[in-house]
């Protein structure tokens, strides 16, 4: 039968929306990459201070925050694994666990939602401020690449931030893990334990979670700059423009996740 036509009328325009939408961020994504490429050298003493600090607010300052998700996340990892495994007798596998759970799927994928949620809708908000009051064509009537000026700060900002709040939460988690397992009398010595995470891990796992982490902030990046930057936005028009820039995000990096345990997979 064939589908109503309200109905195909309503998956078409979802369909046409998603694929302008798709070439939008794409176009976007690389011109944002052709202007690294090309113009990161130029006006060094403007653009490097910029770098370091969208660095600043994508990473250090965000620490605090994450070391606290770090010791939160031993905790529900260890805190629901301890008690099945030693049910089971299978106390041995508790840093593989870590690893599968926290090193390669939960630790990258939180640390970019959790920039996203802090940094991301900054990204939509000010940029689209400064495109609704017309900031950005006083930029373009002054010769200066908005894209280079600022966005690619932003893009370099945050890549290097999410790759470097995932290390720290990773290491948190890991260490937060065992001292959670040792109050709950777990019959496991320190020595043992790392043993396991370090014959759990391999070249690719680190491989393949610089990219991961690195890949997650340039999509983030990339999209809220988008949404923010490369639309005519009334005031009236930033928040919608954040609610769009928050879903595709999560969407992107998800499927990206996804990819990635397809690589996995195939590896092992």
């Amino acid at each position: 039968m064939p589908l109503p036509r309200s109905l195909s009328n309503y998956l078409g325009r979802k369909l046409f929306r998603f694929l302008l939408t798709v070439q939008g961020l794409g176009a976007f994504g690389l011109i944002t990459l052709g202007v690294i490429a090309g113009k990161f050298g130029a006006a060094r003493r403007v653009i490097h201070p910029l770098v370091f600090r969208e660095t600043a607010r994508a990473g250090l300052r965000l620490l605090p925050m994450f070391l606290f998700m770090a010791a939160a996340l031993g905790l529900l990892v260890i805190g629901q694994s301890v008690s099945w495994l030693t049910r089971v007798g299978a106390i041995n596998y508790l840093g593989t666990i870590m690893v599968l759970v926290v090193v390669r799927e939960l630790g990258p994928l939180l640390a970019a939602l959790l920039v996203l949620a802090r940094v991301g809708t900054a990204n939509v908000i000010e940029l689209g401020t400064a495109r609704a009051m017309g900031e950005v064509e006083a930029l373009e009537a002054l010769g200066i690449d908005p894209v280079h000026y600022l966005v690619v700060p932003r893009v370099i900002g945050m890549a290097i931030g999410v790759f470097s709040l995932t290390v720290y939460l990773i290491l948190g988690a890991l260490v937060s893990g065992y001292l959670w397992a040792f109050v709950q009398d777990v019959p496991l010595r320190p020595g043992d334990y790392f043993q396991q995470l370090a014959g759990s891990l391999s070249g690719l796992d680190f491989a393949l979670l610089a990219s991961k982490t690195c890949i997650f902030g340039f999509i983030i990046s990339t999209v809220t700059c988008y949404h923010g930057l490369a639309q005519p936005l009334r005031l009236e028009e930033v928040s919608y423009a954040t609610v769009r820039a928050v879903a595709q995000s999560i969407i992107a990096c998800v499927l990206l996740d996804a990819v990635f345990i397809i690589i996995y997979l195939a590896a092992s």
